[in-house]
């Protein structure tokens, strides 16, 4: 007889009890499970067997994507992506790791925080801000670095801010260094190979993503701008879509665009005279939990917007907040 099978004396299942309402008249080979051990027993005709122990631990997945950087100004480096980390079946984490193990978790309140983009420059002062970190539990995602700004006078210029995705180095003419990346989370920046002159045409490095480096920009005169480094596709809440994508490095006559927020994206760099030398900042994180639906029956779990998808449920938090599992 299964598990849930029978009535046992005062009407409690004799499958499911606790250590203190066993079934009062047990048969030899009866099951029970009790609720406050997690101990699965069976009645051996004079004594219950001191039964096996069940892990209450609770298995998610994670994807766990940092603040983007800012974008550089006048001729900037585009910001590098917010730190990509991943444990989604199936798909790779940043900086070309595979995917992560997944969490093992207690009942109990867990703290998610969801980084903001980084600021853009707005006085050449050397870089623009590193994007906020991420977190959710134990695992914690960096800010990607600030695309570099031209230096005022001429001088040689700033390298791009190491972070989860290096921001981009800005060229002027001259030759800087892209920001280093996180491992296992993003990408470098870009760097400018400069000819040594600041009359000469300039494009700045773009911004690292999580899924690769960030374009070099050579000031050559044939383009714009400079790539950022390609993002990291996801389908954590049911939709496949990319996010962690580095900034655009400007050059003269670029003006760049936006970047969306809760994706993680670099800032694009502020170009020269464009609509403005100012670039832009940073896109805020993302932090998405998921389990199998069935994982949680019995259970309350709480925390951001909930949605379905498939055998799925999903938690996607566009601010911070906690999850909450009982």
């Amino acid at each position: 007889m299964g598990l849930s099978a029978g009535l046992g004396t005062g009407g409690t299942r004799s499958g499911v009890c606790t250590s203190t309402t066993r079934p009062a008249s047990p048969y030899i080979g009866q099951e029970i499970f009790e609720t406050d051990t997690n101990n699965h027993k069976f009645w051996l005709g004079s004594t219950w067997s001191n039964g096996t122990a069940h892990s209450t631990l609770f298995e998610v997945e994670y994807l766990v994507i940092a603040g983007g950087g800012g974008g550089g100004y006048d001729v900037g480096g585009g910001g590098g992506a917010g730190g990509y980390r991943s444990s989604i079946l199936g798909e790779s984490s940043g900086g070309g790791a595979a995917a992560e193990p997944k969490l093992l978790l207690n009942a109990g309140t867990y703290a998610v925080v969801v980084g903001g983009g980084g600021a853009r420059d707005t006085n050449a002062s050397g870089t623009a801000s590193n994007g906020e970190n991420s977190s959710f539990g134990t695992i914690t995602s960096v800010g990607g670095g600030g695309g570099a700004s031209y230096v005022s006078g001429g001088g040689a210029p700033n390298a791009g801010a190491s972070g989860g995705s290096g921001g981009g180095g800005t060229g002027y003419g001259w030759t800087s260094a892209g920001g280093l990346g996180t491992a296992n989370q993003g990408y470098a920046g870009g760097a400018t190979v400069g000819i040594g002159s600041s009359s000469n045409s300039h494009i700045s490095g773009g911004g690292g993503g999580a899924g690769g480096v960030g374009a070099t920009g050579t000031n050559t005169g044939t383009t714009t701008s400079a790539a950022g480094g390609v993002g990291v596709s996801s389908s954590a809440n049911g939709t496949p879509t990319t996010r962690a994508v580095g900034g655009k490095g400007a050059g003269n006559n670029f003006a760049g665009s936006a970047a969306t927020e809760n994706t993680g994206n670099g800032g694009d760099g502020g170009g020269v005279p464009a609509t403005s030398e100012l670039g832009f900042n940073g896109a805020s994180g993302v932090v998405i939990v998921r389990y199998p639906t069935t994982n949680a029956t019995g259970r309350t779990i709480t925390g951001g917007t909930i949605t379905q998808f498939g055998s799925y449920t999903i938690h996607t938090f566009n601010s911070s907040g906690s999850l909450v599992i009982g």
